[in-house]
């Protein structure tokens, strides 16, 4: 498809008042239409598959026009290059989680980049590797314990960054490990009493958090129903 038909096609969706609103829920609306998720994800399942075409959008620095390009590119075909151009890129928490769960998670350089960019200083790279952590845990459903239990180090490591958007990631992180079963549970339990007794005011956030969905009846029945 045409990448000015597919502008066109989403300017014809911007929503003035959205855009407003926009910021409100943190979210930075420079270069926004205000357009809605499911309009997008209903755009990107009618153009399929088109890698150049993501490009040409993620150039275009038009916020639901870069959210489309993760939604549309090819993940086996993305590079290591590519991932770390487009994170320099993110200016919001949602450009940030739509392209890690639509994109970065499928490639082969998931693992690596979550632990790599959950070092990094820029708010959002840092966030981007603790919601790779998050995503993995939930999508990656045949993977070792141990892949998940390596992030625990870097979790531990990045409670203390009292930035909201990188805290509510770590957060993220520790609880979605710690719902994949018994064993990472308790895991998760025992990294956030860790956390909890590091003093900073982001731990002690993250960690009650955490403790009080992973100690709850739901996730502890829900953990019980996996094993059977």
């Amino acid at each position: 498809m045409d990448c000015r038909d597919i502008m066109a096609r989403l300017k014809s969706h911007a929503d003035p008042i959205a855009v407003e609103g926009m910021s409100r829920y943190g979210i930075n609306p420079e270069f926004a239409y205000g357009i809605s998720i499911p309009v997008l994800r209903g755009i990107a399942k009618e153009i399929g598959r088109d890698r150049r075409l993501a490009a040409k959008l993620w150039s275009s620095r038009v916020h639901e026009a870069r959210i489309l390009a993760g939604m549309i590119d090819d993940p086996a075909r993305v590079t290591e290059q590519q991932m770390e151009r487009w994170v320099r890129d993110f200016n919001s928490w949602d450009l940030c989680d739509q392209c890690c769960s639509n994109l970065f998670e499928k490639t082969p350089f998931a693992y690596r980049k979550a632990v790599e960019w959950s070092g990094r200083e820029e708010e959002f790279v840092k966030r981007a590797g603790f919601v790779l952590m998050a995503r993995l845990a939930v999508s990656d459903k045949k993977a070792a314990d141990a892949r998940f239990e390596r992030f625990f180090l870097y979790i531990r490591k990045g409670a203390s960054d009292e930035r909201n958007y990188v805290k509510k990631a770590v957060n993220w992180a520790l609880r979605q490990i710690g719902k994949r079963n018994r064993i990472l549970n308790k895991k998760a339990i025992e990294t956030a009493l860790e956390i909890r007794e590091s003093g900073s005011s982001a731990a002690r956030w993250i960690a009650s958090d955490a403790l009080r969905e992973l100690r709850s009846r739901a996730v502890a029945e829900r953990l019980k129903r996996k094993e059977r």
